[in-house]
């Protein structure tokens, strides 16, 4: 029997970055995996839908280059080419953790892991055993019982991402990041995308201005959008699938080629040995303390199957604390309330910390400022008009209590307002920063500025 200081189960970013860090910590590791190195997010996620998103911004670049005094003729797009431009992306990031693999001296297990007594994980029949297991494996699409998928007509993200044919009609269940990023590639390419929500505002997670100001976008860019809406059975019988939608005015019939079911994730935890070793879960999720300790020794749990945040930067970081935790490094506990979240739509969003809303039900006294991209010198020059920066502070002792962007590239600035808030900077400090003009990243300053009544371009 092979014996290893860590075997990790799973090769998503959290389980492939664990491993790493482990390996370089010193332990002597080893990484099971069932298909591609990567997991959801490098081959089926994160990674692929961007490139799949970039291709839909160049293509509305080229239908609206004479915005820009250019002129393209004809401009089309090879759906099947689009969707084979993202697939060679994803094959080539796996690669690229295959050569992690080898550089950190990482033994690759492929198969089915399952854990064991023991600190032991069997791997379609072959036994292995470890001091640390670390179970990293991740999630998939969620299906209602409403809405069951056959892979066809009523499909998740994985057969989304890969269709033979483009629809003409699409309806997406659900707007979270991924029904939105769907909805808008499926839009660009010339697909009629209707949204169906179940609560009254699209990304409801997001502070309420940023959900309007989406939908407003998307409703100009002509998707859709049904709030405060339910399907309650659909009838894939015909030639297409019928959806009965349940509004307030009544119900509705939805006809569409395809339907894109994107209400939430489901945690891969079942047939994995948990039962077998007596690992507690709890609403789907392995429970674990700040360092993802099980409440059996030597069993760690990271990533989409504990309770934090389901995000790919999550589980990467849980995954090095907790390894560092195992190595004797002095660590502190994640904060979760400083997560910066993306959603990679046209316009983009990215948020941190409390919305106005959260800020205000909690009693707080707080200065809100925001600062349209309208007024931006480099996003007009840039034909991005569409957005804002929206920041949340705390009225008496200046602590950053949230940031909220939409708007072009804001996936790419949101950084500022999770560092900020981690050094625990006050708005002054952020308002006396020197920002560089023209850029989108102004913005900041002058919604901090907004907010303690000093803006200037506005």
């Amino acid at each position: 029997m092979s014996k290893y200081d860590i075997i990790v189960l799973g090769s998503g970013p959290g389980g492939y970055v664990t491993a790493i860090r482990a390996s370089q910590l010193g332990f002597k590791t080893a990484i099971v995996e069932k298909e591609n190195l990567g997991g959801v997010c490098l081959n089926w996620g994160c990674i692929p839908t961007k490139a799949l998103l970039k291709s839909a911004q160049v293509f509305e670049y080229l239908k609206h280059a004479e915005d820009y005094g250019l002129k393209v003729k004809d401009a089309d797009h090879d759906f099947d080419a689009v969707v084979n431009r993202s697939r060679g992306v994803a094959d080539g990031m796996s690669k690229g953790v295959q050569f992690l693999m080898k550089k950190n001296k990482i033994d690759v297990i492929n198969g089915y892991g399952k854990i064991k007594p023991g600190k032991k994980v069997d791997v379609d029949g072959t036994e292995y055993s470890a001091d640390n297991i670390i179970i990293a494996t991740g999630a998939r699409s969620r299906e209602l019982p409403s809405l069951p998928q056959d892979g066809e007509k009523v499909i998740g993200y994985r057969q989304a991402m890969t269709l033979k044919k483009q629809p003409k009609k699409m309806i997406v269940v659900g707007s979270g990041a991924i029904g939105v990023e769907f909805a808008y590639f499926y839009n660009s390419m010339g697909t009629d995308v209707t949204i169906v929500e179940y609560l009254p505002g699209i990304v409801p997670v997001e502070d309420e201005d940023v959900s309007k100001q989406l939908e407003k976008s998307f409703k100009k860019s002509g998707i859709n959008i049904m709030t405060s809406a339910e399907v309650t059975k659909v009838d894939t019988s015909g030639k297409g699938v019928k959806a009965t939608v349940k509004t307030k005015k009544g119900e509705e019939i939805l006809e569409a080629d395809v339907i894109l079911s994107a209400v939430g994730i489901k945690t891969n935890i079942e047939n994995i040995g948990l039962e077998d070793v007596g690992i507690v879960v709890d609403r789907d999720k392995i429970i674990v303390n700040d360092f993802y300790q099980t409440n059996i020794p030597g069993y760690y749990a990271i990533g989409d199957v504990t309770p934090g945040q389901a995000l790919a930067h999550v589980a990467s970081a849980e995954g090095i604390l907790c390894v560092e935790k195992l190595a004797g490094h002095h660590v502190e506990a994640i904060d979760y309330g400083n997560i910066p979240g993306c959603t990679y739509c046209s316009p983009e969003i990215a948020s941190v910390g409390l919305t106005e809303k959260q800020a205000r039900e909690k009693g707080l006294d707080i200065k809100v400022g925001k600062f349209p991209f309208s007024a931006s010198g480099k996003a007009s020059a840039g034909g991005n008009k569409e957005g804002f920066v929206k920041v949340i502070f705390d009225a008496k002792y200046g602590e950053w209590l949230g940031c909220h962007m939409i708007g072009a590239g804001v996936t790419d600035m949101i950084a500022e307002a999770v560092l900020g808030r981690k050094l625990e900077t006050t708005g002054h400090e952020v308002l006396k920063a020197i920002h560089p003009h023209p850029t989108m990243s102004e913005a900041v300053m002058e919604a901090v500025a907004a907010a303690y009544d000093e803006v200037i371009h506005l």
